[in-house]
C-alpha cells in the first residue's frame, strides 16, 4: 500500500453516504473511492452510485462488468483503504461469529429455533 493512501473505517465510509450535505464515498474491494465529484459525469446515472454510497459496492461494481476506462477512473478516485479489521472478509468473520449462539450450560453452539425458546424459558 502506498504511504499516501489514507486508512478509513467502515464506519467513516457509512457516514459518506452521498445524502445532502454529505460526500459519496464507496468502498470497491476493500479500497475507499469518493465518487462525489463524479456522480454527474457517470454514465449509468447518479443514482446508481447514491445506492451504494456509504456501502461496499464491490458485488455489484464486479457483476456489471466495468470497463477498462472505468477502471482507470476509479483509480483516479481513490483516496484511501479500509482498515484491516474492516476488510470484507473480516467483516463476514464478525458476522459469523455475531450469529453464533452458545448454550450457557455446555458451551455448545444453538440452532438459532431452539436458542430462541431456550432463551425465553431462561427468561420467563
Amino acid at each position: 500500500m502506498p504511504a499516501e493512501l489514507k486508512q478509513y473505517t467502515m464506519a467513516e465510509v457509512e457516514s459518506c453516504d452521498g445524502k445532502p450535505g454529505h460526500q459519496a464515498w464507496l468502498v470497491i474491494r476493500d479500497n475507499v473511492y469518493d465518487v462525489t465529484r463524479y456522480l454527474e459525469e457517470h454514465p449509468g446515472s447518479s443514482e446508481l452510485i447514491v445506492e451504494w454510497a456509504g456501502k461496499d459496492g464491490t458485488k455489484a461494481f464486479e457483476d456489471f462488468g466495468h470497463s477498462s476506462d472505468a477502471l482507470r477512473t476509479l483509480r483516479t478516485l481513490q483516496i484511501g483503504v479500509l482498515v484491516e479489521q474492516d476488510h470484507a472478509k473480516n467483516r463476514k468473520a464478525r458476522a459469523a461469529k455475531a450469529v453464533t449462539i452458545t448454550d450457557s450450560f455446555t458451551d455448545e453452539p444453538l440452532l438459532k429455533k431452539r436458542s430462541k425458546r431456550r432463551m425465553f424459558i431462561l427468561c420467563g
